[in-house]
């Protein structure tokens, strides 16, 4: 394959490609340098790929890495993902839904594993939230996706893009957004844009909070309805009145404000204060 285009490949197999699956595959060599050299792959790493296509990143990984797993969903991409891979050794090829994969039991004695990926953009927010949540071992994700979710990812306090997705993400990880990616760096080409993100897994959460469950749910109940104030957004937590009160007093923060406003620090100060009396 590596001196076929994508285009050939795809003849070369009778491939139609499946919208459903979001399969738009990279063509821009500069954007698979880009990823490569952002993910920093050495030979140490075992690299765990969703979505492999016809193999382009994939083979660009086998060069660097230790091993490459990689998971596909699409059972007509294997016969051609074994063959244009076939003389790579360190190569193993999963056929799963990423969503149900054991993660763990993948990753195995794997002390260095980094996930890197084009990911299909109807799967990103699922996978990203089970890998972030489900206490596996990774360093980093190097991810290229919608531009609009990279953007919620990255994003601050005060900014129209964040939200309880950016404050999950940013619990558990250092965030830098790498390059912005055309439509023109993929076959078919997609509608939107796309950009190359990094996530540097952390090793403690970036705020330290005693009840992570009750953290996360003052978070999504602040954010349900963008426009209603925190104390809106809280009060039906069958919390009494009078104690809520007394939360944001002690956490000193004005419940006339939106959660948009809030700083993981302060959510977390709140979700402690209100921990204590719920």
């Amino acid at each position: 394959m590596e001196n076929l285009t994508i285009s050939e490949v795809a003849k070369k197999y009778d491939f139609r490609f499946k919208k459903g699956l979001g399969q738009n595959f990279l063509i821009d060599d500069s954007v698979l340098d880009d990823i490569i050299d952002g993910a920093e792959v050495n030979e140490e790493d075992f690299i765990i790929e969703i979505g492999p296509g016809f193999g382009t990143l994939t083979r660009a990984l086998l060069k660097r890495a230790k091993r490459v797993c990689a998971i596909e969903l699409d059972e007509k991409l294997f016969p051609i993902l074994e063959e244009e891979l076939k003389e790579y050794d360190n190569f193993e090829l999963i056929h799963n839904d990423a969503l149900k994969v054991d993660f763990n039991e993948l990753i195995g004695d794997e002390k260095s594993v980094k996930l890197v990926a084009n990911l299909p953009y109807y799967l990103t927010t699922p996978i990203i939230v089970n890998l972030l949540t489900g206490g596996y071992n990774f360093k980093s994700l190097t991810i290229m996706i919608q531009k609009e979710v990279a953007q919620r990812i990255d994003s601050e306090p005060n900014c129209k893009a964040y939200g309880a997705f950016s404050i999950l993400v940013q619990y558990y990880c250092d965030t830098e957004i790498l390059r912005l990616v055309p439509p023109s760096a993929f076959i078919p080409q997609p509608k939107v844009e796309s950009i190359v993100i990094r996530l540097d897994r952390l090793n403690e959460p970036k705020v330290k909070v005693k009840d992570e469950a009750l953290f996360f749910s003052i978070v999504r109940q602040s954010f349900n309805m963008r426009r209603k104030t925190l104390w809106n957004g809280i009060k039906n937590m069958g919390i009494n009145k009078e104690d809520l009160e007394k939360c944001f007093e002690r956490a000193n923060i004005d419940p006339s404000r939106r959660g948009e406003t809030l700083s993981l620090q302060e959510f977390a100060t709140l979700s402690d204060e209100i921990g204590l009396v719920k």
